[in-house]
């Protein structure tokens, strides 16, 4: 099967050697997804909202640089530095995935890279055959 690369913006991606998404065969994964901004900087500092929406919006470009959208998408993974911020990120997922209802984790994780990342946002997908 043939391995699609989508590469990342993040200033990270050529340090560490990862892709911001991999697509083999009908198959899609995007990797944890920071709320970056294109000049490489956080966007929405201390408002896990704002990151949540800039993680998601980062994910769909690469979604359809990879040939899919949102619509493919069969499980999110929400992982916050503070789980208390899980309404407002809930709400966010609700604005994108309410119709579409992936299968769906939230986890508390310790930190991040940057510390002003409230959240990071892995998604997987499954191109159906149109």
């Amino acid at each position: 099967m043939m391995r699609k690369l989508v590469p990342s913006t993040s200033p990270y991606a050529s340090i560490i050697g990862f892709s911001r998404a991999v697509r083999v065969g009908n198959h899609i994964s995007v990797g944890g997804t920071a709320p970056l901004g294109a000049d490489g900087k956080t966007v929405g500092s201390g408002d896990p909202a704002a990151q949540a929406r800039q993680c998601l919006e980062i994910i769909k470009a690469a979604l359809e640089q990879a040939g899919a959208s949102l619509r493919d998408v069969v499980r999110t993974r929400f992982l916050l530095t503070r789980i208390d911020d899980w309404p407002a990120v809930a709400r966010v997922h609700g604005e994108y995935f309410k119709n579409i209802r992936p299968a769906s984790t939230v986890l508390e994780v310790s930190g991040f890279i940057d510390k002003e990342w409230l959240i990071e946002i892995e998604v997987d997908a499954v191109v159906a055959e149109r």
